[in-house]
């Protein structure tokens, strides 16, 4: 009901009751209310400004109307007279019972019933015929929004007892309208198809199976509207407009015709950048920061880069609030444009508090012990964003958020709130393969990374073939001193027999044990050491390969070994679980002191890059050698021999298959191993946003040798495709690889996988 209408009908309600009733001015003996059911009378006298003995009037009876009117409780309100009473005689309107909807596919009920209610229609309300013409065209204005032009909503209200009403929106929405051609206008530096690559909308002729269909969306025109206006700005067009953006509708309403049209300007080039402002750092220090060189190609993202530099610069001091604003100085004629960063650096803050939310097994303690930025302390960045790198190297959590909060009536103060994610620290895996050496493969794997919220991590894995039995159990507290020392026990059982095989025939069972214990150094970095014992019993069989037959003989069938082992690690990835950016290096030696019955020893070392190509693309590098070697007129035992091949070293290849081998093609193993690999990582497309599903394009290259200057001949490479999955029954790796040199005698395997179960 409009307002005009309203209007009216309070006029003619006013005239109507005056004429009919004489109304003089009277004194009031009585009031009378008619026509209420739910309405609280209460509601009814406090907008009544008379009591019984005061005189009323025409003016006094227009105010009454006016008044309850006003509530929006009443299609009808009279004022009478009857005698010495005051009558107010009311039609209420009627209250919304239920509010159902038929016909939705797009959107669910309860999602349309969630948008009536803001906009002022939910059960209970009294019904205002208003606010129901508007909620219609709300709705069909969502609809649109979305693609569904040729939406149609009837609403239907059936009245039920008690002056309540049921309402109904049966919707029909109409096939969605599908982009048949965008167009644009005025673009020279870019061509149609570059812009259209870069569109999330497309339309015929350009489609992309992976980012969807071809369905117009409202939104995603205006945040292709930005991104093309980034794509100008980073490139050098300064003064890039959207000029218009016409959107029309086939006569079917089933066809969307999309043009947009552009003013380029010129391309500039960066001029001089210079500084003003309260910086309180010194201007020689930030001047540090800018990467900008006069001459290069304008970018917005680049001044952008620059000015969050500099208050991160800001920020490790605890200018949490600090600003930069830069300021253009544009000669048009040369093309250039210079800027002057303003800098506000603001009030120096700390952090009054922190608090943990989200973690539900893991103890606040095994956060709060990673976190850099201390409560008490000024406000950090840098402690702040490697507190977040930290927790992200864990690998407890898929996902750490540390939001900065303010704190009222205190500008010099702010609370910290670490929001985590956790994810499924235990695994339990199983790997099943089949050789024509071993035949059926099972590997078992049990851990739990986080045992019991401690941070703690304990795990068993268990290997069971024809050929091989391997039995391990490993504990490790990464913080068993207060300033994060970790200690690390591991006790095994490997069993290998070979006897099965018509030559070459032996067995061996090594029993192991050691404790192993890890001081850091930096933040970044971390010594090892640690000291073991195992114990090796050799049989062989009947017609044993002649190197192990000349080890027994010069060493014995039971051999103990002692060795002390060194080693160094630095880790300055982003995160344990999905890196996208960083390096980790490992560094590790073994020796079998004189204190045991064999002396040798190995070294390895081992290194992965990462780096981010796009938004969506990870790079990653890694490479790794490995050397072991006797002393003291001694042999390095052949169960130590290093060995490749299989879905953890180069792909395509069966596993432990790459290098020497005896005369029946059997793998012997070597003292020298290259390892190599370079993957293009990128996720599930489609899926943007989900980390647990990612494809690799790879290349794999190794080769194990027993002298260094054979590794180039002997390398094998190969190249293919990898998907990971960390699915709700577990973490899956699929690997398809093609061997690129492999020769007759090699093993080769072109699937592999294994699959797991988290907990």
């Amino acid at each position: 009901m409009s307002n005009l209408f309203k209007v009216v009908v309070l006029i003619l309600f006013m005239s109507l009751s005056f004429a009919s009733s004489a109304f003089d001015t009277f004194v009031m003996e009585n009031i009378r209310v008619e026509g209420i059911q739910r309405t609280d009378p209460g509601v009814i006298f406090s907008n009544i400004p008379v009591q019984v003995g005061d005189s009323v009037d025409k003016e006094v009876a227009s105010q009454i109307i006016r008044s309850l009117f006003k509530t929006g409780f009443f299609d009808d309100v009279q004022v009478l007279i009857e005698g010495g009473v005051l009558v107010v005689r009311l039609i209420e309107r009627p209250a919304v019972y239920k509010i159902s909807v038929s016909g939705s596919k797009l959107l669910t009920e309860e999602q349309i019933i969630e948008a009536l209610s803001q906009m002022g229609l939910s059960e209970s309300a009294i019904l205002d015929g208003a606010i129901l013409d508007r909620a219609e065209q709300e709705l069909k204005n969502l609809y649109m929004s979305k693609g569904k032009y040729g939406v149609e909503i009837i609403t239907t209200t059936t009245p039920l007892e008690r002056n309540r009403v049921a309402v109904t929106f049966d919707v029909f929405e109409g096939p969605k309208a599908l982009i048949e051609k965008i167009n644009f206008v005025g673009n020279v530096f870019f061509s149609d198809d570059e812009l259209r690559d870069e569109m999330g909308l497309k339309s015929p002729g350009r489609i992309n199976i992976f980012k969807g269909p071809l369905e117009y969306s409202k939104q995603k025109l205006e945040g292709d509207q930005e991104t093309i206006r980034s794509l100008y700005l980073d490139n050098g067009y300064a003064d890039f407009l959207i000029e218009s953006t016409q959107v029309q509708l086939s006569p079917d309403r089933e066809q969307v015709f999309i043009t947009m049209s552009f003013s380029e300007g010129d391309k500039f080039v960066f001029d001089s950048i210079s500084m003003a402002g309260d910086t309180v750092v010194s201007i020689e220090d930030l001047f540090q920061l800018v990467d900008i060189i006069p001459g290069e190609v304008f970018s917005r993202k680049r001044l952008t880069d620059l000015s969050q530099k500099i208050t991160d610069r800001l920020g490790e001091d605890g200018y949490a609030n600090a600003t930069v604003n830069p300021v253009p100085e544009k000669d048009v004629e040369s093309s250039r444009i210079g800027f002057t960063l303003y800098v506000n650096a603001g009030s120096r803050v700390y952090v009054r508090r922190i608090d943990i939310n989200g973690n539900i097994d893991t103890r606040d303690e095994v956060i709060r012990r990673e976190l850099r930025q201390m409560e008490g302390a000024w406000y950090s960045i840098k402690d702040i964003n490697r507190s977040k790198q930290r927790l992200n190297l864990l690998g407890f959590f898929s996902d750490v958020i540390i939001n900065t909060n303010s704190v009222p009536g205190a500008p010099d103060q702010v609370d910290l709130e670490v929001k985590v994610v956790e994810r499924m620290t235990g695994n339990f895996t199983v790997g099943m393969g089949f050789s024509s050496t071993d035949k059926f493969l099972l590997q078992l794997g049990l851990s739990q990374n986080n045992f019991m919220g401690t941070g703690n991590s304990l795990g068993l894995s268990v290997s069971s073939g024809k050929i091989n039995e391997t039995y391990e159990i490993d504990y490790t507290n990464p913080y068993a001193t207060d300033d994060g020392v970790s200690r690390t026990y591991k006790l095994g059982k490997r069993d290998t027999d070979v006897s099965s095989l018509v030559v070459s025939a032996f067995s061996t069972s090594t029993n192991s044990g050691s404790v192993t214990f890890g001081v850091p150094l930096t933040e970044y970095d971390r010594i090892y050491y640690g000291l073991g014992a195992e114990a090796t019993q050799i049989t062989l069989g009947a017609n044993p390969t002649a190197e192990y037959a000349e080890f027994v003989a010069l060493n014995g069938s039971d051999n103990t070994v002692i060795p002390l082992t060194v080693g160094w690690s630095r880790d300055k990835r982003n995160s344990a679980i999905y890196p996208t950016d960083g390096m980790v290096q490992r560094f590790g030696s073994e020796l079998a002191t004189p204190a045991g019955d064999l002396t040798y020893y190995n070294l390895s070392y081992k290194a992965e890059w990462y780096r981010p190509v796009t938004d969506d693309l990870t790079l990653r590098l890694s490479g790794s050698v490995a050397y072991a070697e006797d002393y003291d007129s001694k042999q390095l035992p052949f169960y130590k021999n290093f060995y490749a091949g299989g879905a953890s070293s180069v792909r395509g290849y069966q596993s432990s298959s790459i290098g020497p081998k005896n005369s029946l093609g059997q793998s012997l193993g070597g003292k020298r191993r290259m390892l190599s690999q370079a993957e293009v990582i990128f996720p599930l497309p489609g899926l943007n946003l989900d980390k647990s599903m990612r494809f690799a394009f790879f290349v794999d290259g190794g080769a194990v040798t027993n002298h260094f200057e054979d590794g180039v001949d002997e390398m094998r490479y190969s190249a293919g495709l990898g998907f990971n999955w960390y699915s709700p029954v577990g973490p899956m790796r699929f690997n398809f690889a093609k061997p690129l040199n492999a020769k007759a005698t090699d093993r080769t395997e072109a699937f592999q996988f294994t699959l797991g179960t988290g907990f």
